[in-house]
């Protein structure tokens, strides 16, 4: 199938593309040529912004292109990419085709494809076409821009965040109803929402057997944060990854593959000073949640009472506004929360007590570390779901409750029977703090101060 696809279609260009107001809304399209005759015409709807001309910003639309290509490129993985909309320099290539083979990982696992081999991408530009510069001229800039999902982590980052005094605001994109809520509840003024629209062209090939699978949706964020940063004048796009999103899920072809991967510290680093030699000096992107576990961030979001019937965090169940209790998703949620909050609200949260459903076994045994790989979901590391698993079971007996047969098994199994492993690993996970981080000096403060909270527990 695959080579059946890359010599049908021997070529992707990113042809151009174009950013014009229009019922106070600034719409950019982009014109994507499959060869022979494939035409992709996705599109952005942002809020716009007088105070940055046109010619500021077409260095800002071209990146988007080239992040949006990725999910258009991956139904055929054509051996050869030319950007046609403008100039790239060598180093620029380099980049990008470290981004194509890393954050398409899971795609190339899942779809059997080997990105190793020689030929597989060739990634060149129009050489006679416009390079654009990075943004010279310094504007006022101040505050910052958070990047929210509606999920725990980031409904984290949102409420400690709320200590600074300075100007603060969210960015969302096609935003969920969770969302919106957490925004609200979190007394955020309105958020920036941005839409986008993906082209039917694409999901016509992928219903008649075109390869689709997951893409780098951090990354897009990544840019179009750094976007929207410019064009509304913020000094900080903030993003609420912790240190799990590091942990690959498993090798192949010599491949460390992460879901995560634009989540991880790896590609915060490398789109930092992407960022600041291609784009502007003048906004920074790091991850607020960077020096923490996850674990750390539940036991945060435990005292965040007015989240807890709000927040959503289930890929499968997001339409639905609920949570489906039969994912790996559903499963490291409920075990990071577990150990922090009552039997009572973890009912009142999920419904019913996850460790007593069958459905959710495999999943809760992929994540520590006992099937054939990490599932492939934004989770935290497998040391730490054992740990969860291992505080559950303290609390069930605590509580003088029947210990689920699930969780009796895997104590065997995990060899996690004796309280002393236990212990040793709640000490150093709970009081982790992860040195690889770009947070700036106060926020570093006021992350420790929050963490400091629940260490005293």
């Amino acid at each position: 199938m695959l080579q059946e696809l890359r010599e049908k279609h021997p070529r992707f260009i990113y042809e151009s593309f174009e950013a014009k107001e229009q019922n106070d809304k600034l719409q950019v399209r982009f014109q994507f040529l499959l060869e022979p005759n494939v035409v992709f015409s996705p599109e952005v709807i942002l809020p716009p912004n007088q105070s940055l001309n046109k010619k500021g910003l077409d260095n800002f639309v071209f990146h988007l292109g080239l992040i949006e290509m990725i999910s258009y490129w991956k139904a055929t993985c054509s051996p050869e990419v030319l950007v046609n909309a403008g100039q790239l320099t060598n180093q620029q290539i380099a980049w990008w085709h470290d981004l194509f083979i890393n954050g398409l990982g899971e795609f190339f696992y899942r779809n059997k494809i080997d990105p190793t081999i020689s030929g597989f991408l060739h990634i060149t530009s129009n050489l006679t076409k416009k390079s654009y510069q990075p943004l010279q001229k310094p504007i006022p800039s101040s505050g910052d821009l958070i990047l929210f999902s509606g999920g725990k982590d980031s409904t984290v980052a949102l409420e400690i965040l709320k200590d600074f005094p300075h100007r603060k605001k969210c960015l969302v994109l096609n935003p969920t109803r969770s969302s919106l809520r957490g925004i609200k509840i979190a007394e955020y003024q309105k958020p920036f929402i941005v839409k986008r629209v993906i082209d039917k062209n694409l999901l016509k090939l992928n219903q008649a057997g075109y390869l689709n699978g997951h893409t780098p949706f951090s990354a897009y964020l990544a840019f179009l944060g750094i976007f929207m940063g410019v064009l509304h004048n913020y000094e900080n796009v903030i993003a609420s990854n912790d240190q799990g999103a590091d942990e690959e899920n498993i090798i192949f072809h010599g491949m460390k593959i992460n879901h995560q991967y634009s989540r991880s510290f790896q590609f915060e680093k490398l789109f930092r000073e992407y960022c600041t030699k291609y784009l502007t000096k003048q906004i920074k992107y790091f991850s607020f949640l960077r020096p923490l576990y996850e674990l750390q961030v539940s036991h945060l979001f435990a005292n965040y009472p007015e989240h807890h019937l709000s927040f959503r965090s289930c890929n499968v169940g997001q339409k639905e506004d609920s949570w489906c209790g039969a994912c790996a998703k559903c499963a490291f949620v409920y075990a990071s929360l577990f150990p922090y909050l009552s039997f009572e609200r973890m009912i009142e949260i999920f419904g019913k007590d996850y460790y007593q459903e069958p459905s959710i076994e495999p999943f809760i045994r992929q994540l520590v570390g006992l099937g054939q790989y990490k599932p492939f979901e934004c989770v935290g590391l497998v040391e730490e779901s054992i740990l969860a698993i291992g505080l559950a079971i303290q609390k069930y007996r605590s509580a003088e409750k029947k210990v689920p047969p699930l969780l009796l098994s895997l104590e065997k199994e995990l060899k996690i029977d004796q309280p002393e492993i236990i212990h040793i690993l709640k000490e150093r996970i709970e009081n982790g703090w992860n040195q690889k981080n770009f947070l700036p000096p106060e926020y570093t403060k006021l992350l420790k101060k929050a963490s400091s909270r629940i260490q005293k527990k």
